[in-house]
């Protein structure tokens, strides 16, 4: 993953819940009007893989705040899209204010990872590249996880199909796909396939993304597939399932 995606921008998410059937004929739509992202793996139906380990509070307080629709919150997760110890994990602080998402991002050596969430004070050495903005990024992911105390973790996982302009990144269409997750137990790894839970999704999570006015043919798209914006928040849905999961087994 190109390291120089990595810092600060706001922009705008749609999200929808579609079938397939739709899926299929919403691709073909986009194509008029943006190419397929360039990390698209053929074996994988021109998706790749995204592993998120998403931090929160014993009491799960960023879960709590997207189900009660708080209209500024934030989330706290690291990214990472395979298992190489070469690659880098992405930290990430994602805030929403009103319709507007806020993110940032900095690349961190995956051998830094478990010192720092073991609450190790951030060093230069940590990141894949270092410049003061980056570090400034990971000193503050890291003091605003240590004021709620985000000491749990939920590992979620799915396939992205994607579809960007051709000349930057300033608009997305994305199909999420084969949504897992599980129980984070401090090893950067996906997890094993009996350790994963399949939250129910009805159909696909289309994400419509852009970063100044909705473009003209988006709202064409809206309009022409009848879509209705979904509050679909993949991280609640996974922590939801996992804790009536847990409470079922417990109660059994």
């Amino acid at each position: 993953m190109n390291l120089d995606h990595q810092l600060q921008t706001n922009r705008f998410e749609f999200k929808y819940l579609i079938d397939e059937a739709r899926a299929r004929s919403i691709r073909q739509f986009a194509l008029s009007h943006l190419v397929l992202d360039e990390y698209a793996d053929p074996k994988l139906n021109n998706s790749y893989s995204i592993h998120s380990i998403y931090l929160d509070s014993p009491s799960l307080y960023l879960c709590q705040a997207t189900l009660n629709g708080l209209k500024n919150r934030f989330k706290l997760r690291l990214r990472f899209y395979h298992d190489s110890p070469d690659s880098p994990v992405f930290f990430e602080i994602k805030r929403r204010i009103n319709d507007t998402i806020c993110k940032e991002r900095v690349a961190v050596r995956r051998s830094a990872v478990q010192p720092l969430l073991l609450r190790r004070y951030p060093d230069r050495q940590d990141l894949a590249k270092f410049t003061p903005k980056n570090f400034d990024c990971l000193r503050q992911f890291c003091q605003m996880r240590d004021s709620i105390q985000a000491d749990r973790g939920i590992l979620v996982s799915y396939l992205r199909e994607a579809y960007v302009t051709p000349r930057d990144n300033s608009v997305r269409l994305t199909f999420d796909r084969n949504l897992e997750s599980g129980r984070f137990d401090q090893n950067l790894r996906i997890n094993r396939l009996e350790d994963r839970y399949q939250p129910h999704v009805d159909g696909v999570i289309l994400e419509l993304k852009f970063t100044d006015r909705f473009p003209l043919w988006m709202h064409d798209l809206v309009q022409h597939f009848n879509l209705t914006r979904s509050p679909m928040a993949k991280y609640v849905a996974c922590a939801t399932s996992i804790d009536a999961l847990t409470s079922g087994l417990l109660a059994g």
